[in-house]
């Protein structure tokens, strides 16, 4: 069983080269399910409706998101229907609209069960990810013959000890929201696929996806500034791994990525 995870999905460019590459490298590779992080899918900030329906229309089987989550109000059309394919972090604090996990199957009918998570260091409001990664997992293993896990974090140290906690007890735990992929893909001793960052798919002549001039000029003056999506360089960027079904253990995981033509 083959399941690539995607790191955030920036903007118009990130929505291309998904639409673009995704269904042709799904049969290249023999990939039976796709999990994006599409937080930032609708302009770089946020997801409505019809970017949504892009993403899930060009391959994607789940949408994960974070604290951007709640910046379009379209969400909510899609959080308040039938639609399961999204989820925002199901530990953010309060009663928020929307679900945190989901089980959907692969293309060969296979249960697989994800959840979408949010750290707390540098992050907003949320309760703990630990508490609520134990009690989900435990509650999605009988259902289950796969899990896995999107922790949407700025802290390193947080997402690797997320990895560990939950070694042996999924199948991938995958940390997204810096859009720079880390070199530490790797399957733990434990059986589950690890990496601090998925990275982006979006344009990486950038600062993280935003014109980098408006983003320096932000820094050098201290004054707001409104950003906007760049455009060159577009890659997509994620984790592949293998899994064991008999296990729901990865048997194998290395860094993806794929460069739109220009």
């Amino acid at each position: 069983m083959r399941i690539l995870m995607l790191g955030d999905v920036v903007g118009r460019p990130g929505r291309r080269v998904v639409r673009e590459m995704l269904r042709p490298l799904r049969e290249e590779l023999g990939i039976d399910f796709v999990v994006a992080n599409g937080e930032n899918a609708a302009g770089g900030t946020g997801i409505t409706t019809k970017t949504f329906n892009d993403l899930t229309g060009s391959g994607v089987d789940v949408i994960t998101t974070g604290n951007h989550v709640y910046r379009q109000r379209d969400v909510l059309n899609i959080f308040n229907s039938d639609e399961d394919r999204l989820l925002r972090p199901a530990n953010f604090s309060g009663r928020p609209a929307g679900r945190g996990t989901v089980i959907r199957e692969d293309r060969a009918g296979r249960r697989v069960g994800v959840i979408n998570l949010q750290s707390r260091v540098f992050m907003g409001p949320s309760e703990d990810p630990f508490e609520a990664a134990d009690r989900l997992v435990t509650e999605l293993t009988p259902e289950c013959d796969v899990i896995l896990v999107d922790l949407h974090g700025e802290a390193t140290s947080e997402k690797e000890a997320m990895g560990y906690f939950l070694e042996g007890r999924v199948a991938a735990m995958a940390g997204t929201h810096t859009h720079v992929p880390t070199a530490d893909a790797c399957v733990l001793p434990g059986g589950t696929a690890y990496i601090t960052d998925l990275g982006m798919c979006g344009p990486h002549d950038s600062c993280l996806g935003v014109t980098k001039e408006i983003v320096i000029r932000k820094f050098v003056t201290g004054m707001p500034a409104r950003f906007t999506v760049a455009s060159g360089d577009v890659r997509m960027q994620g984790l592949l791994f293998d899994v064991d079904p008999a296990t729901g253990l990865a048997t194998s995981a290395e860094r993806l990525e794929r460069r739109l033509p220009e």
